[in-house]
């Protein structure tokens, strides 16, 4: 809670606007009354209004300050219908097709960002992360400049010797399957700049593998070693505060009695607050595995590298882990611009000639 408590207290000074698409589902109830009620922004539920009032009145949450849309009687949806038809790839697309699309929650939510009727959104506790992202790919895009969608997994840990005072992040943890060095690299530095902007100290990266400075004909180590290379050089080009080394063992990265022995002269050896993972399964596994055995508050998935904040969260996240989650949604937005260079500028069709 202190990690997560003193992004509350930030974004309390620049309160913003969250849309959470499964407006009837009680734990997303929770965490909105309390998003509101702690002062963070406006909370906006998507779904049936008496649906949402009734269960509401059920679980005794007060529904006052927030805001309930049902996209299939919005003034916005024909607007949105309109906007969704003319992206580039929807071009075609039956009028009536486009409707049943638009008003299915996670569409009409990411069209709400995308439009600037919403600083973020946070889907994902009864949702796969397959429904959740697909909206947004389609609608919100990766932001200029970049060229990968990844997420971070913020892990708070009560052993505050790991990490930056208990607090690890970790990715790509949720979307690329097996990425490639330019992906990896691309993964290290948006990670980094996240967690400099949320924590406010220098981002110390390990690019996790299975060795410790290993043997660079195997083509897994090589691609570590080459994304490692590439994140330091695009974290110089921005000017980023930060230091990446690989390939690193997790112990090594972690520890610092092992890391004096394997390596003494590291800047991240031993004192790693951000952990690349080399693939999807690694991160995702690892993750989970801290989550639950460690017993970690859990803060994720946040999605980084698209053109406007959102997060995928587990559908085993409780009120309070969702809560945390649309906090840094939040916090993202008051400087996205500076997160990803470019991000926010277009509507959706824009761009798409």
């Amino acid at each position: 809670m202190r990690f997560i408590g003193s992004i509350i207290e930030k974004l309390q000074r620049h309160p913003k606007r969250v849309v959470f698409p499964e407006g009837e589902e009680p734990r997303i109830l929770q965490a909105a009354r309390q998003f509101y009620s702690l002062r963070l922004g406006g909370a906006i539920l998507l779904g049936d209004r008496s649906k949402i009032k009734r269960i509401a009145r059920e679980l005794g949450i007060s529904l006052q300050g927030i805001r309930i849309i049902n996209p299939e009687d919005s003034g916005d949806l024909e607007n949105f219908c309109q906007r969704f038809a003319s992206l580039r790839h929807l071009k075609g697309m039956p009028l009536e097709e486009v409707r049943r699309v638009m008003v299915q929650p996670n569409y009409f939510g990411a069209m709400m960002v995308a439009m600037h009727q919403a600083d973020g959104i946070v889907s994902g506790t009864s949702e796969t992360s397959g429904s959740v992202l697909r909206p947004l790919f389609r609608i919100i895009k990766v932001a200029p400049k970049k060229t990968t969608a990844s997420s971070c997994m913020i892990l708070e840990l009560e052993d505050t010797r790991f990490g930056e005072n208990g607090v690890l992040f970790m990715g790509d943890c949720g979307v690329i399957p097996d990425p490639t060095v330019e992906q990896l690299a691309d993964i290290a530095v948006s990670t980094a700049h996240l967690a400099h902007h949320l924590h406010g100290s220098r981002a110390r990266v390990a690019m996790l593998s299975y060795s410790t400075k290993g043997n660079t004909n195997q083509s897994g180590v090589a691609r570590i070693q080459a994304a490692t290379a590439m994140a330091r050089q695009q974290a110089r080009a921005i000017e980023l505060e930060a230091d990446f080394d690989g390939e690193l063992q997790v112990d090594a990265a972690l520890v610092p009695d092992i890391a004096k022995i394997k390596l003494p002269d590291s800047r991240v050896a031993g004192q790693s607050n951000v952990l690349i993972f080399p693939d999807l399964n690694s991160g995702n596994i690892a993750s989970k595995m801290v989550q639950y055995v460690a017993r970690a508050n859990a803060y994720g998935q946040i999605l980084l590298g698209l053109d406007r904040p959102a997060a995928d969260v587990s559908r085993g996240s409780n009120a309070h882990d969702i809560l945390g989650v649309a906090a840094i949604v939040g916090m993202q937005s008051i400087e996205y611009a500076n997160l990803f260079p470019g991000a926010g500028a277009r509507l959706p069709g824009e761009a798409e000639g």
